[in-house]
């Protein structure tokens, strides 16, 4: 008998029913390499988080790379995600807003978020943050300082997010509503352009993530007036959250996780679970989070999926509320 040359043996182990249960073992095995879809550009922070996994799972002798399908906010990527095959070949790398908030946003979603994308885990947590630039008065230090301000000038009752339609357009509406102010918000197209500005002092405040404020903190040319999450954050730590500044209702926090296609077994779900877990002691993984302020952090399977149809539900009646609608 001709004995099976490398590549034919690829192709058995590919079509055996026992190695589709087990997906990413063959990626270990060398057989084949997955891809890591991610809905936006290189260079941008989830497009860093994934590359910081697959470079964490090359290191386990899994091979991954990361595919980048920019577009439509991320929805090209993920509506993508159900089309490929159930067999652990393919994942999504994506911010949990795209099952929370986008269902609530967009009028064509391109995806089931109940359905189409199967959670595995998330793999960073990263928390909004609220602040105010050089045209706020020396005197706003706190929230309740903020809002004191706004009222005397409403003038200046702007406050910017990366953009329309995210979780930190919708802390603000809330923060709008608790204070009894009127904020308008303004949605810009990222994070960059709309530092660029509070730092310049053309628009007073912003909602955005840790992360875009750390490379600024030392500079004095703005304040960060509360944290949004459960928690202070670790790399704001003298920062009050805004629940202990008295808005216990406004908190929000952002995952980003890894996503299987529908109809992939459980078993195999497991397994990228807790290769992801693995993933996450990795010195140089953590590190490189920390850079960026994001903490690592992972859920099982089942308690991501449950975390995400909550925080569904909750967000629901804030985006109604707020009046926004995208037609993109």
């Amino acid at each position: 008998m001709n004995p099976l040359s490398r590549r034919s043996l690829v192709r058995f182990l590919a079509a055996s029913p026992i190695v589709a249960r087990l997906g990413p073992a063959v990626a270990q095995a060398g057989a084949a390499t997955g891809r890591i879809l991610v809905g936006y550009p290189a260079g941008g922070t989830l497009d860093t988080t994934a590359r910081q996994l697959a470079e964490a799972w090359r290191k386990q002798g899994r091979p991954y790379i990361v595919d980048n399908r920019a577009g439509a906010a991320g929805r090209v990527a993920n509506s993508q995600l159900k089309r490929e095959r159930p067999d652990g070949s393919a994942l999504l790398c994506t911010h949990a807003s795209a099952l929370t908030i986008y269902p609530h946003v967009y009028s064509r979603l391109m995806y089931d978020p109940a359905t189409d994308l199967v959670p595995v885990s998330p793999l960073v947590a990263a928390t909004c943050a609220f602040a105010v630039s050089s045209a706020a008065p020396a005197s706003v230090r706190t929230l309740q300082d903020y809002v004191a301000w706004i009222r005397r000038a409403p003038e200046q009752g702007t406050y910017a997010s990366p953009a329309a339609g995210s979780m930190a357009h919708f802390l603000g509406y809330q923060l709008s509503e608790a204070a009894g102010l009127k904020l308008q918000h303004v949605g810009y197209r990222g994070s960059a352009p709309a530092m660029q500005d509070l730092i310049g002092g053309q628009i007073p405040a912003y909602f955005g993530f840790v992360a875009d404020f750390l490379p600024y903190m030392q500079q004095g040319r703005i304040r960060i007036l509360g944290v949004a999450g459960e928690r202070r954050s670790a790399f704001m730590k003298d920062v009050p959250t805004f629940i202990e500044q008295g808005f216990a209702g406004i908190r929000g926090g952002e995952t980003y996780g890894i996503f299987a296609p529908p109809a992939t077994p459980e078993a195999i779900v497991r397994g990228l679970y807790e290769s992801m877990v693995e993933a996450s002691k990795d010195a140089a993984l953590r590190a490189s989070f920390a850079q960026v302020g994001l903490e690592p952090m992972t859920l099982p399977p089942q308690e991501y999926a449950g975390s995400i149809l909550k925080e569904r539900d909750a967000w629901g009646p804030v985006v109604r509320a707020s009046g926004f609608r995208s037609e993109e």
